[in-house]
């Protein structure tokens, strides 16, 4: 292996033992619920689920679910309800 390869390899290590380096500014994900799929998507700060409840509130227990699993990597960062 390339010693310039293997420099690498270990700076991902590095990085990937400090998630406060990263930060997301969107995304889009297949979230599996109970009882349906649903399309969960973050862009600059703001969340969108394709649930009903959702569409009725803002907010849903899919997105809750992620703001918790990625807590400090989203920029502008929703309080967790």
């Amino acid at each position: 292996m390339q010693s310039s390869l293997i420099g690498k390899i270990e700076k991902a290590r590095r990085y990937a033992g400090e998630p406060d380096r990263i930060s997301f500014s969107s995304f889009t994900i297949r979230f599996r619920g109970e009882n349906n799929q649903h399309r969960v998507s973050f862009n600059e700060g703001q969340w969108q689920c394709s649930c009903s409840f959702f569409s009725d509130r803002e907010v849903c227990s899919h997105t809750m679910a992620m703001e918790r699993v990625l807590a400090g990597m989203l920029l502008a960062l929703p309080t967790l309800r």
